[in-house]
């Protein structure tokens, strides 16, 4: 029962995990996720509008509650299926980390708001409020295209850049509010009240609005509003440049993968996963592959996949797997020998082959299978065997790798 149990589990994970599952399951669920974000986030704008909602308010109710029943039952999904979304975790701390997360934060608030006035009626009105996280939801798509996770990778990569030049504003802020305040409240005392009541002139002037709502009126304070329209020029200017040198970093980069990646020399093989490799029903990231050996990408049922640590390998994958190739000076020669019929070897074991103690049997190809060698394997005829030698055999022909 628990090993059906963790089979559905699995089988749940990958369906709702972006880009893991590749059957049609996994496509429609896709799909529809992101029709119950854009319709969700749809009613809620029409309920906004007095004459809409007073002739299609029941439908428009309906709709939220289809959705956000759904966004529920995706929540609980996720978490039941935690241990293998993340399997580098114990189920617990998988648990954790989900729930921790920012999408998990955002997955749980975008339907809570929405069933806590039930329990609690008195505060119908603050949980209303909370449903504006529901647009962070928008965020999920990102997952699903790679010009949305650019512009996230941008700003991750440049936040502490952003995070410092937003602090030099607030300071900026407060400073010029204080200003203002030492400069304007004798002649303006309603306006200009106390230390704080500039902010709002700070803001917009600083940030380059300039409602005109609050202004200064003496010689002074227009001087010093001159002062600081320009200092906010330059001052909104940086995040600006910040955000644009941090596209201009990601595109460069991207460049220089793809004439590196055409330069460099690197190997490709393939592997054809049966039921009976120990790679089955195993993520990536649990292979433990050496260091400079990557998986490149993953044909399933005529699909080509991109990889990813928690992607679980199934029977019937195709894996190609790429590693650094020999450089110049490094040489292996190899001898491919086709048993004939009349060849001395057919019928004998491997370690009672008479060759050299320097020539070591790599593989045998038979058929259509390639066979790892052992000393009790019966040579037939027509097989290929690959051979290192340092000895000269005359019916061998040259590999060199």
């Amino acid at each position: 029962m628990k090993k059906r149990l963790d089979k559905y589990r699995k089988q749940t994970a990958e369906i709702i995990d972006v880009r893991t599952g590749s059957d049609w399951v996994s496509h429609l669920y896709d799909f529809v996720y992101i029709f119950l974000i854009i319709a969700n986030l749809t009613v809620s704008v029409l309920l906004t509008y007095d004459r809409i909602r007073a002739q299609y308010e029941p439908v428009i109710l309906l709709i939220e509650r289809i959705t956000v029943t759904t966004f529920l039952v995706d929540y609980l999904l996720r978490l039941w299926a935690a241990k293998y979304l993340y399997p580098e975790f114990s189920e617990l701390r998988a648990v954790r980390k989900y729930v921790l997360s920012f999408t998990g934060i955002v997955d749980l608030l975008s339907f809570l708001p929405y069933f806590l006035p039930v329990f609690f009626p008195s505060g119908a009105v603050a949980f209303r409020m909370l449903r504006i996280m529901r647009v962070f939801r928008l965020f999920r798509i990102n997952a699903y295209y790679d010009s949305f996770k650019l512009i996230t990778e941008v700003l991750s990569s440049k936040k502490q850049q952003l995070f410092s030049s937003v602090f030099t504003i607030l300071i900026l802020m407060l400073a010029s509010s204080l200003c203002m305040y030492s400069l304007e409240h004798e002649a303006q005392p309603e306006v200009f009240s106390n230390a704080f009541s500039g902010i709002w002139w700070a803001a917009s002037t600083l940030l380059t609005v300039g409602y005109g709502d609050i202004y200064p009126i003496t010689t002074l304070g227009k001087m010093f509003g001159i002062f600081i329209t320009f200092l906010g020029v330059g001052m909104v200017a940086i995040p600006t440049g910040i955000i644009s040198a941090g596209f201009v970093d990601q595109y460069s980069r991207i460049k220089r993968m793809s004439e590196y990646g055409q330069e460099s020399d690197i190997h490709f093989i393939k592997i054809h996963l049966t039921q009976r490799d120990p790679w089955v029903d195993h993520t990536i990231a649990q292979l433990n592959l050496p260091e400079r050996v990557i998986v490149a990408v993953v044909k399933r049922n005529d699909r080509i996949l991109v990889p990813r640590g928690n992607m679980r390998l199934r029977a019937d994958d195709i894996m190609v797997l790429g590693a650094e190739s020999f450089g110049e000076n490094e040489h292996i020669k190899l001898k491919e020998i086709t048993l004939q019929k009349s060849h001395p070897w057919i019928g004998h074991r491997i370690r009672d082959l008479d060759i050299s103690r320097h020539s070591i049997i790599v593989l045998v190809k038979r058929r259509k299978r390639v066979l790892i060698p052992n000393g009790s394997m019966i040579l037939q005829e027509r097989d290929v065997i690959i051979i290192y030698t340092q000895s000269f055999i005359s019916s061998g022909t040259d590999i060199e790798i």
